[in-house]
């Protein structure tokens, strides 16, 4: 058995079982069934000397300190394959996201990018694929003289594959996309009615612009396949079947894919089509991302005061030392095949993001969902992208700017623009080393790691909750969890205090209050954002339906929803 570890937070030692349990099975690094990290200290140490490695020799010894001191604290999150991978000899990768190779509408590209998905899934990568490109199930296949057997098909094939790589993974290894005017579109839509199928899938509708435009104008939509109309619907019954779903079953949710590729810093040289599996990054075919959260709730000080204030000046160094660590990665990285790798060296891009933000919100007195924490939250992840921006610069003067880097394109993107003056000057005279660089991930499990601190963007789910966790032999147990907060608060005014009126849950907010946080922080976001609107069970559907329209107008790249319901169950219930 794993030693018990004692995690130092806020002075003090923080004793919540999961942050341990998560520790034990998910980033301590054991060999030959010996434990090589000893305590979580051990972990920091191995992870900054393995990132470390991308130096020069003599400059090793001094970046590994800057890297450990960053992460010390649980200040600095790195993601979870670089947690688990990083300084170990394990055959994996670095990155947690990826989106597969187009899949060429044939057996033999259907079966090759199923091969790599599996060499993927198997190094540890969560990933997406866009299955737009495969043909409407009953069309003619010439070569064959039959029916084409169509995309869910093709995605169930996928789904066995995930399910034998990744035992234990769980629900949501992998996204699939579809455009909305792709025929088979409703098939996709109603793809998970059956509860037993396609369990490893998280599924997106790509919604263009056009098909905003058709629903408002309540127009016919084409469907169309090699550039040929299939048949016509309403675009308002097509976009009232994506709600009823959702509603119903958690899924599909939609991608505003127009917005995504116009707001992309690289669109000059890539079309997007598809996320990896939590739809945080937005990515090309062969696409990935290795993925740091910055911590705020260990940033504030004087929390639950008056006085109570986000250390500003630490999270821009934080934000500069996440860049450095992840342009390393990039370097010390396995991938599952070349093209991967030749993707990642050529862009080199990473996602710099924000965790804890809930949490931190409560210390300063500020409640999740209005204008104040909108506004409060948006500037925060300004400093992080302006920070980010100028570390990438710095580093393309002394390591050279990224290998497809058009300094004209790349310049006059709106996302640039959007920066301090004193940072596009930078950018100007020395390019950038990374091609993009914030991204917003769920963080779920370095979340319970650093305490139970409230998941990336996302409001406190509950002050306390149990959790029901599938064991890697499919058996389920439960953990009993209190939010990082609500102990904070319990340790410095006792058990009896009562909580400040900031103390929100996500069971206290409307629906718009979360896409109001989404969007405040999309602005300031180069890629994506992992964000679900919690919405109770009781909701009546004519408050739920017109989420998804309110994030297309909110500037949301994207939406997901999450309402307990009879297919999906719950994963955290309240007590």
């Amino acid at each position: 058995m794993p030693q018990r570890v004692e995690f130092r937070l806020a002075e003090s030692s923080f004793d919540q079982p999961i942050a341990q349990s998560i520790w034990a099975q998910k980033y301590q690094y054991r060999k030959n069934r010996r434990d090589v990290d000893r305590d979580v200290t051990d972990t920091w140490r191995r992870v900054a000397h393995g990132l470390a490695l991308a130096e020069p020799e003599d400059k090793r010894a001094q970046t590994a300190r800057v890297f450990q001191s960053a992460m010390e604290g649980f200040k600095l999150l790195p993601a979870g394959r670089i947690l688990a991978g990083c300084g170990t000899d394990r055959n994996v990768t670095l990155s947690n996201t990826f989106v597969m190779q187009t899949i060429d509408d044939s057996v033999e590209g259907i079966m090759e990018t199923a091969k790599q998905a599996a060499l993927t899934m198997q190094m540890g990568g969560g990933l997406g694929y866009d299955f737009s490109t495969i043909r409407p199930k009953g069309a003619y296949v010439s070569g064959l003289d039959c029916p084409a057997a169509g995309p869910i098909a093709a995605m169930e094939i996928f789904d066995s594959v995930c399910a034998m790589i990744v035992q234990g993974m769980g629900r949501g290894a992998m996204m699939a996309t579809m455009r909305c005017d792709h025929p088979s579109i409703e098939d996709f839509v109603n793809a998970k009615s059956d509860p037993s199928k396609l369990r490893n899938f998280n599924l997106s509708v790509m919604v263009t612009d056009a098909f905003m435009e058709a629903v408002e104008s309540d127009a016919m939509w084409n469907l169309t396949w090699d550039g040929q109309v299939v048949r016509r619907i309403a675009a308002r019954d097509l976009w009232q079947m994506i709600m009823t779903r959702t509603y119903e079953a958690a899924e599909p949710g939609v991608l505003f894919i127009d917005r995504i590729n116009a707001m992309n810093p690289l669109n000059y040289l890539e079309d997007i089509s598809a996320t990896n599996s939590c739809a945080e990054q937005p990515l090309p075919p062969n696409g990935t991302c290795p993925l740091a959260s910055i911590n705020l709730a260990r940033l504030v000080r004087n929390p639950f005061t008056a006085e109570a204030q986000l250390d500003v000046e630490e999270l821009r160094r934080l934000a500069g030392v996440a860049v450095h660590m992840l342009d390393n990665s990039i370097e010390v990285s396995r991938f599952a095949n070349e093209l991967q790798r030749q993707e990642a060296l050529s862009k080199r891009r990473i996602g710099v993001g924000l965790t804890a933000v809930a949490d931190a919100l409560v210390m300063v007195g500020v409640t999740y969902g209005t204008e104040a924490a909108a506004d409060m939250v948006g500037e925060w992840m300004r400093i992080v992208q302006n920070a980010a921006y100028r570390k990438s610069a710095e580093l393309a003067e002394t390591r050279g700017a990224f290998p497809a880097y058009d300094p004209a394109a790349h310049q006059d993107h709106p996302m640039i623009a959007r920066l301090d003056p004193d940072v596009r000057r930078l950018i100007m005279r020395y390019g950038l080393r990374n091609g993009a660089l914030t991204s917003i991930a769920p963080t779920g499990t370095i979340s319970m790691f650093a305490g139970n601190v409230s998941s990336g963007i996302e409001p406190v789910f509950s002050r306390s909750y149990t959790r029901y966790i599938t064991n890697a032999d499919g058996s389920k147990r439960t953990e009993r969890v209190e939010d990082y907060a609500l102990w904070l608060f319990r340790r410095q005014f006792g058990p009896s205090a009562d909580l400040p009126d900031a103390f929100v849950t996500a069971m206290d907010l409307d629906p718009m209050d979360h896409v109001k946080m989404q969007a405040a922080v999309q602005h300031w976001v180069d890629s994506g954002i992992s964000k679900t609107v919690n919405c109770p069970e009781q909701i009546p559907f004519d408050a739920f339906k017109d989420v998804y329209r309110y994030a297309f107008e909110s500037g949301c790249k994207g939406c997901t929803t999450f309402r307990p319901n009879a297919t999906t169950g719950s994963i955290l219930a309240v007590s």
